[in-house]
């Protein structure tokens, strides 16, 4: 089976995958996600991420259950990218988000730049495993069959796809649980309008020896990945490798991400300094209390 996917995904650019998520494992994934999605994360709190308007990131999945380890490293999925990619291939990114309901265009017609375009002129294969946990009825993931592997990734405007026929955009509906694969250089998008919350799980496999564009080792996106110990405890070497355990290409020492909202920063540090200051005051008062209310309940 899977070398009919590879050449289904080396047509294409994008392959459905069959069921390879039991629906116990799902149930679990699903609750770990949700469970992030309750608050921003702050502080203390771990939660989502809101860099923009219509989404809630959820970074370093593979930390929230055992279910997202297991697909990212299904048999299946291996197969096919040692098939599409090389053995060189490794889980470079685990993350998802929650796409809020809108009739805002807001992810429009792209391909994913990931690699140092002037030190790479051809172009290094990327593949993004998908993993709907919720049902997709809108708002669907939206591939353009055929457009990969054709230039380097880029945004595309609406004006230069006038002329592609409608049976090459592919809008991937699904219930929950639903996976695919896809090649991040071909043209594609979330489509609008968003009727119902959209959660979905993005695992990134590249070859990490190709150079990464500036903007990414600045932002330290593809940093090595964050796991969780409690979920290792039944890898094969080669699912280490995948992991990139012991990989430091592409692992930076002592780094420090560009401040973006610096004044909502020394703000919240304010009132936390602020609360901590009142509680640290209060701490007598409120066991003279205690003790108070201790004596007379005693009498």
């Amino acid at each position: 089976m899977a070398h009919e996917l590879t050449t289904l995904l080396e047509r294409d650019g994008l392959v459905r995958l069959p069921v390879i998520i039991p629906p116990a494992q799902l149930l679990s994934m699903q609750q770990a996600f949700e469970t992030r999605l309750q608050r921003m994360s702050w502080n203390d709190v771990p939660g989502f991420e809101r860099t923009e308007k219509f989404r809630h990131m959820i970074q370093d999945v593979l930390t929230l259950d055992q279910g997202f380890v297991d697909v990212s490293l299904h048999p299946l999925v291996k197969q096919i990218l040692y098939e599409y990619i090389g053995p060189g291939t490794q889980l470079v990114e685990a993350k998802g988000w929650l796409s809020l309901p809108t009739k805002t265009d807001f992810h429009g017609w792209h391909g994913d730049a990931w690699y140092d375009q002037q030190m790479n002129s051809d172009i290094p294969r990327e593949i993004k495993l998908a993993v709907y946990l919720t049902d997709v009825s809108s708002g669907a993931f939206s591939y353009i069959k055929g457009s990969h592997r054709q230039q380097h990734p880029r945004l595309v405007p609406d004006r230069e796809l006038a002329g592609i026929a409608a049976d090459r955009i592919v809008q991937v509906t699904g219930p929950a649980g639903s996976a695919f694969l896809f090649d991040t250089s071909g043209i594609h998008r979330q489509a609008t309008p968003v009727l119902e919350s959209r959660q979905a799980v993005f695992l990134n496999y590249h070859d990490p020896a190709i150079a990464l564009q500036r903007e990414d080792i600045e932002y330290y996106r593809y940093h090595p990945l964050v796991l969780n110990a409690a979920f290792l405890g039944n890898l094969t070497q080669e699912d280490q490798r995948m992991l990139g355990f012991g990989d430091k290409r592409n692992y930076q020492h002592g780094f420090v991400r560009k401040r973006r909202h610096p004044a909502l920063e020394i703000m919240n540090r304010s009132l936390v300094e602020a609360v901590m200051e009142m509680n640290h005051m209060m701490h007598y008062p409120r066991r003279i209390v205690a003790k108070m209310r201790s004596v007379m309940g005693m009498v």
